[in-house]
């Protein structure tokens, strides 16, 4: 990592994200709003796996990253050199698509004479909490739900990160998708069992809550997931998919009662009156209707993404990139793809400093 003096004036910043199967482009203004914001999503590409193929991922971002910039750009009305600096994501993720996003923004950077700023996903997930709500407390609790993670990180004022929980296995996100597939509803899971849960009863079916004893607020969803196999394997075809609505929201609440659950305890261990949701699983409708109902009984102000920000996006990238580039962190441009890159935080009082 190398770094400069903090700017005080920044322009345009483009953002990137090719960490998983979404080939992302946005860019901001100076003052951080959202100029344009594009999404190509490879589900197509991957759904008759079930999951993310890690080297089909990389290659639909290597035909796609140039063409969804410069449709960022035409979105902004900007052309290249109206560019200050372009941040991407620099893991964690799928190592290949890493590389797409890195080698392509390290040579837009060297090409443009401008800086580039290596994000960590997690980071841009945390920032997508501001995007819509610049005036949100920066002192939260902040819950990362999504895919490929399940964190709880207490945000500090100066931008520090204390872990205080994370799953000891499977993702939300994951749970989700298992729970589909084993459901029959297809791929990607967290939207095919929102919608199936509408049309059916949470208490119908219960399933498991698991509780950590760990010592902090950590996570575990593979006990439900094992639930659920159970609990199907008990039951013909033709009575699966006659409760396919209730069992959807029996196992949809199991996840929601958890997250839920642990957020609201983090906030009262911290002392906070903030909560920031985040992350993929954040679009669940059942969990925002749960957290909204939560915050108001509590009073605890409750900061949720706009949808378009809540799953794999350059928008969070970019508003990332931009409080790293104030800060004075920029990568240099031999900085390489970290696929467990880690959240610069503090846990059990041991420091993990930032990596670029």
């Amino acid at each position: 990592m190398s770094t400069l003096a903090p700017a005080a004036v920044l322009g345009p910043i483009l953002g990137i994200e090719t960490s998983c199967d979404e080939t992302a482009a946005a860019i901001l203004d100076g003052e951080g709003r959202v100029l344009a914001n594009v999404i190509s999503s490879q589900q197509a590409v991957h759904e008759r796996f079930g999951g993310v193929v890690p080297e089909l991922a990389s290659r639909a971002h290597i035909q796609n990253v140039d063409t969804i910039t410069r449709q960022t750009l035409g979105d902004a009305g900007l052309g290249w050199h109206d560019l200050s600096a372009i941040a991407v994501t620099q893991g964690p993720g799928l190592a290949g698509a890493l590389l797409v996003g890195i080698s392509y923004a390290k040579s837009l950077a060297y090409a443009l004479g401008i800086p580039l700023v290596g994000v960590n996903h997690l980071e841009g997930h945390i920032a997508s909490a501001w995007i819509d709500r610049p005036s949100f407390p920066k002192t939260c609790v902040v819950l990362i739900a999504s895919g490929g993670h399940t964190h709880l990180f207490h945000a500090e004022e100066d931008g520090g990160f204390r872990l205080m929980g994370r799953t000891i296995d499977d993702a939300a996100g994951e749970a989700f998708d298992k729970g589909a597939q084993m459901l029959g509803l297809g791929y990607p899971g967290g939207p095919l069992i929102d919608n199936a849960a509408r049309r059916g009863r949470p208490t119908a079916v219960r399933f498991p809550r698991s509780r950590v004893r760990t010592g902090r607020l950590d996570f575990s969803f593979s006990g439900l997931k094992t639930a659920l196999l159970y609990h199907l394997q008990r039951m013909t075809p033709q009575a699966i998919a006659e409760q396919q609505a209730d069992l959807a929201a029996g196992y949809q609440e199991a996840i929601v009662d958890v997250l839920v659950r642990q957020a609201f305890t983090a906030v009262e261990q911290s002392g906070v009156s903030a909560l920031a949701v985040v992350g993929g699983v954040s679009a669940n409708s059942r969990l925002r209707t749960r957290l909204a109902a939560r915050a108001a009984e509590e009073g605890i102000e409750l900061g949720l993404p706009a949808l378009s920000y809540c799953t794999d996006n350059a928008a969070m990238i970019a508003a990332a990139g931009r409080r790293a580039f104030l800060e004075g962190r920029v990568a240099s441009f031999d900085c390489e793809a970290i696929s467990d890159f880690a959240l610069p935080s503090s846990a059990d009082g041991e420091a993990v400093s930032r990596r670029q």
